[in-house]
Protein backbone atom coordinates (compact mmCIF):
# COMPACT_ATOMS: atom_id res chain seq x y z
CA UNK A 1 0.00 0.00 0.00
CA UNK A 2 1.66 3.20 -1.17
CA UNK A 3 0.60 6.22 0.82
CA UNK A 4 1.31 9.90 0.27
CA UNK A 5 0.51 13.10 2.14
CA UNK A 6 -2.29 12.69 4.68
CA UNK A 7 -5.36 14.89 4.41
CA UNK A 8 -9.12 14.76 4.73
CA UNK A 9 -9.61 13.61 1.13
CA UNK A 10 -8.77 10.17 -0.23
CA UNK A 11 -7.67 9.38 -3.80
CA UNK A 12 -7.29 5.79 -4.96
CA UNK A 13 -5.22 5.07 -8.03
CA UNK A 14 -4.05 1.97 -9.81
CA UNK A 15 -3.91 0.26 -13.16
CA UNK A 16 -7.14 -0.09 -15.15
CA UNK A 17 -9.28 -3.05 -14.00
CA UNK A 18 -7.46 -3.42 -10.66
CA UNK A 19 -10.73 -3.09 -8.74
CA UNK A 20 -11.03 0.62 -7.92
CA UNK A 21 -14.73 0.84 -8.81
CA UNK A 22 -15.53 -2.37 -6.94
CA UNK A 23 -13.65 -0.99 -3.93
CA UNK A 24 -15.62 2.28 -3.77
CA UNK A 25 -18.94 0.49 -4.33
CA UNK A 26 -18.11 -1.85 -1.44
CA UNK A 27 -17.13 1.05 0.79
CA UNK A 28 -20.41 2.83 0.02
CA UNK A 29 -22.33 -0.32 1.01
CA UNK A 30 -20.30 -0.87 4.18
CA UNK A 31 -21.07 2.65 5.44
CA UNK A 32 -24.86 2.22 5.10
CA UNK A 33 -27.19 3.74 6.20
CA UNK A 34 -25.07 6.79 5.35
CA UNK A 35 -25.53 7.29 1.62
CA UNK A 36 -22.83 9.12 -0.29
CA UNK A 37 -23.48 11.54 -3.10
CA UNK A 38 -21.58 11.01 -6.30
CA UNK A 39 -21.26 8.35 -8.95
CA UNK A 40 -19.40 5.36 -10.31
CA UNK A 41 -18.40 4.85 -13.93
CA UNK A 42 -19.28 1.51 -15.51
CA UNK A 43 -18.42 -0.10 -18.81
CA UNK A 44 -21.19 -0.47 -21.38
CA UNK A 45 -20.80 -3.78 -23.23
CA UNK A 46 -22.52 -5.17 -26.27
CA UNK A 47 -21.92 -8.75 -27.45
CA UNK A 48 -18.95 -9.00 -25.11
CA UNK A 49 -17.26 -5.88 -26.50
CA UNK A 50 -16.80 -2.65 -24.58
CA UNK A 51 -18.57 0.10 -26.47
CA UNK A 52 -18.52 2.90 -23.92
CA UNK A 53 -18.99 4.13 -20.38
CA UNK A 54 -21.96 5.25 -18.31
CA UNK A 55 -22.21 7.07 -15.01
CA UNK A 56 -24.47 5.71 -12.26
CA UNK A 57 -25.22 7.93 -9.27
CA UNK A 58 -25.76 6.54 -5.78
CA UNK A 59 -29.40 7.64 -6.02
CA UNK A 60 -29.88 5.65 -9.25
CA UNK A 61 -29.54 8.30 -11.97
CA UNK A 62 -27.66 7.22 -15.08
CA UNK A 63 -26.06 8.93 -18.04
CA UNK A 64 -23.77 8.07 -20.94
CA UNK A 65 -20.27 9.50 -20.67
CA UNK A 66 -18.68 8.05 -23.80
CA UNK A 67 -19.48 5.64 -26.59
CA UNK A 68 -17.90 4.48 -29.83
CA UNK A 69 -20.95 5.79 -31.71
CA UNK A 70 -20.81 9.34 -30.28
CA UNK A 71 -19.67 11.85 -32.88
CA UNK A 72 -18.14 14.68 -30.95
CA UNK A 73 -15.08 16.89 -30.99
CA UNK A 74 -14.07 15.29 -27.69
CA UNK A 75 -12.41 11.89 -28.04
CA UNK A 76 -10.37 9.63 -25.81
CA UNK A 77 -9.09 6.73 -27.86
CA UNK A 78 -11.94 5.27 -29.90
CA UNK A 79 -14.61 6.80 -27.66
CA UNK A 80 -16.53 9.97 -28.37
CA UNK A 81 -17.20 11.82 -25.11
CA UNK A 82 -20.55 13.54 -24.57
CA UNK A 83 -19.38 16.44 -22.39
CA UNK A 84 -22.81 18.15 -22.49
CA UNK A 85 -24.55 15.00 -21.21
CA UNK A 86 -21.91 14.62 -18.49
CA UNK A 87 -22.38 18.25 -17.42
CA UNK A 88 -26.17 17.74 -17.27
CA UNK A 89 -25.63 14.61 -15.14
CA UNK A 90 -23.34 16.55 -12.77
CA UNK A 91 -25.92 19.33 -12.40
CA UNK A 92 -28.37 16.78 -10.97
CA UNK A 93 -26.01 15.75 -8.18
CA UNK A 94 -26.26 17.54 -4.84
CA UNK A 95 -22.82 17.26 -3.31
CA UNK A 96 -23.73 19.46 -0.34
CA UNK A 97 -26.51 17.13 0.87
CA UNK A 98 -24.34 14.22 2.02
CA UNK A 99 -21.56 13.92 4.60
CA UNK A 100 -19.25 12.45 2.00
CA UNK A 101 -18.87 12.25 -1.76
CA UNK A 102 -17.60 9.40 -3.92
CA UNK A 103 -16.36 10.14 -7.44
CA UNK A 104 -15.35 7.25 -9.71
CA UNK A 105 -13.36 8.41 -11.53
CA UNK A 106 -11.20 11.45 -12.08
CA UNK A 107 -9.94 10.40 -15.50
CA UNK A 108 -9.15 11.82 -18.93
CA UNK A 109 -12.74 11.57 -20.20
CA UNK A 110 -14.25 13.21 -17.13
CA UNK A 111 -11.66 15.99 -17.12
CA UNK A 112 -12.75 17.12 -20.59
CA UNK A 113 -15.58 18.82 -18.68
CA UNK A 114 -14.53 22.15 -17.16
CA UNK A 115 -17.58 21.89 -14.86
CA UNK A 116 -16.28 18.56 -13.54
CA UNK A 117 -12.80 19.99 -12.91
CA UNK A 118 -14.29 22.97 -11.05
CA UNK A 119 -16.52 20.66 -8.98
CA UNK A 120 -13.54 18.49 -8.02
CA UNK A 121 -11.55 21.53 -6.88
CA UNK A 122 -14.57 22.82 -4.93
CA UNK A 123 -15.01 19.44 -3.23
CA UNK A 124 -11.34 19.21 -2.31
CA UNK A 125 -11.33 22.76 -0.96
CA UNK A 126 -14.53 22.71 1.04
CA UNK A 127 -16.13 19.34 1.57
CA UNK A 128 -15.34 17.35 4.72
CA UNK A 129 -14.61 14.06 2.93
CA UNK A 130 -14.05 13.21 -0.74
CA UNK A 131 -13.29 9.65 -1.77
CA UNK A 132 -12.33 9.44 -5.44
CA UNK A 133 -10.64 7.08 -7.83
CA UNK A 134 -8.12 8.77 -10.06
CA UNK A 135 -6.23 7.74 -13.18
CA UNK A 136 -2.80 6.25 -12.58
CA UNK A 137 -1.37 8.57 -15.25
CA UNK A 138 -3.10 11.55 -16.67
CA UNK A 139 -3.25 15.18 -17.57
CA UNK A 140 -1.41 17.88 -15.63
CA UNK A 141 -4.71 18.57 -13.80
CA UNK A 142 -4.95 14.93 -12.68
CA UNK A 143 -1.31 14.88 -11.57
CA UNK A 144 -1.75 18.17 -9.65
CA UNK A 145 -4.58 16.67 -7.59
CA UNK A 146 -2.33 13.85 -6.40
CA UNK A 147 0.24 16.38 -5.12
CA UNK A 148 -2.14 18.39 -2.94
CA UNK A 149 -1.45 18.59 0.79
CA UNK A 150 -5.10 17.83 1.63
CA UNK A 151 -5.22 14.40 -0.01
CA UNK A 152 -4.06 10.94 0.93
CA UNK A 153 -3.23 8.87 -2.17
CA UNK A 154 -3.32 5.08 -2.21
CA UNK A 155 -1.95 3.06 -5.12
CA UNK A 156 -3.99 -0.11 -5.29
CA UNK A 157 -3.30 -3.44 -6.92
CA UNK A 158 -4.57 -6.97 -6.39
CA UNK A 159 -2.16 -7.46 -3.47
CA UNK A 160 -3.10 -4.28 -1.58
CA UNK A 161 -6.86 -4.15 -2.27
CA UNK A 162 -7.96 -5.53 1.12
CA UNK A 163 -5.51 -3.38 3.05
CA UNK A 164 -6.54 -0.21 1.19
CA UNK A 165 -10.23 -1.00 1.69
CA UNK A 166 -9.79 -1.52 5.44
CA UNK A 167 -7.81 1.69 5.87
CA UNK A 168 -10.22 3.81 3.81
CA UNK A 169 -13.26 2.51 5.73
CA UNK A 170 -11.51 3.32 9.04
CA UNK A 171 -10.67 6.83 7.82
CA UNK A 172 -14.22 7.48 6.60
CA UNK A 173 -15.85 6.13 9.79
CA UNK A 174 -13.68 8.35 11.99
CA UNK A 175 -14.32 11.38 9.76
CA UNK A 176 -18.09 10.79 9.73
CA UNK A 177 -18.47 10.26 13.52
Amino acid sequence: MKQAKAGPNILITGAPACGKTTLVEGIAQSLAPIRPEGFVTREVREKGERRGFEMVSFCGKTGILADISIRSGWRVGKYGVDVAAFDAFLEELHFDESPFVIIDEIGKMECLSSLFCMRILDLLDSFPVLLATIALRGTPFIESLKCRDDVEVFCMDSHTRDQVTKHVIQRLRSALD
